[in-house]
């Protein structure tokens, strides 16, 4: 699938948000988007996933403007998991995994056999079986995010836009998660993903762009693009990347101070 976004601009009030945004890929890419707090990050994927309307520019899939595209026609395009989500009702996370086939029925039709059985196999898949019958409400905020993981994979869809979504999980389950996504991309899965982790993007992107001031600072491979300049300038506090020979991998810390 292509995905291309054209001069996208969005804001509210004197506050420009998105100024321009730019770029394009296709399926099965992984993206990672880096950004300090209130970059706008959210609001990006928030307008590709169709919950926004931009102010001017387009961001279309496979040519097709993103308002075009009816809401099944949509969900067999893109699925979106966004930062947070407060549940509301105790739906059991099977139920909750059964929702992400909702478009792809008709309007009359209720889950069935084969429903049950395809979250059955996302939630497998992700290791989180054991929860299956467990209230949606009593579980951890990093089991809530695996599960709406499971619900995006239900909707069979091309590509996955998640808003940090290692946000919530634990050391060890931030790694697996992030291999999953590289099994997840050997199945034919696009990701778009942003973090606040730049080691993340090191370990897993095939590219990175860094958000400021409403604009695309950098994009490319993510050797190219997480210097030690521009995260300082990201952050705005000395970073320092590191080779970890060992490992062949890159990390990324704060510099030691200069007296």
């Amino acid at each position: 699938m292509d995905i291309t976004l054209h001069d996208v601009c969005y804001g509210y009030g004197h506050h420009q948000v998105l100024d321009g945004i730019s770029f394009s890929l296709e399926t099965p890419e992984i993206f990672c988007i880096l950004g300090a707090n209130g970059a706008g990050k959210s609001t990006l994927l928030a307008c590709m996933a169709g919950q926004q309307a931009v102010q001017s520019g387009q961001i279309a899939y496979d040519g097709q403007d993103v308002t075009a595209y009816s809401a099944a026609g949509l969900v067999r395009k893109i699925a979106y998991i966004p930062q947070s989500h407060t549940p509301t009702f105790p739906f059991s996370v099977r139920d909750i995994v059964m929702m992400g086939r909702a478009a792809s029925l008709g309007p009359f039709s209720s889950p069935g056999r084969a429903e049950r059985r395809l979250a059955d196999e996302k939630l497998e898949l992700l290791g989180i079986a054991y929860l299956a019958d467990q209230a949606y409400t009593e579980i951890s905020g990093g089991e809530r995010q695996l599960v709406l993981l499971a619900a995006a994979l239900a909707q069979e869809s091309q590509l996955l836009l998640l808003d940090e979504p290692t946000a919530h999980l634990d050391f060890g389950r931030q790694f697996r998660f992030l291999h999953m996504l590289q099994r997840l991309q050997h199945m034919g899965i696009g990701i778009i993903m942003t973090t606040h982790f730049p080691d993340q993007a090191l370990h897993v992107a095939d590219r990175t762009a860094i958000l400021a001031e409403g604009k695309i600072q950098a994009i490319g491979a993510p050797e190219d693009v997480i210097t030690a300049e521009n995260l300082t300038r990201l952050y705005h506090i000395p970073i320092a990347i590191y080779d970890v020979p060992d490992a062949h991998k890159k990390i990324c810390l704060p510099a030691e101070p200069q007296c």
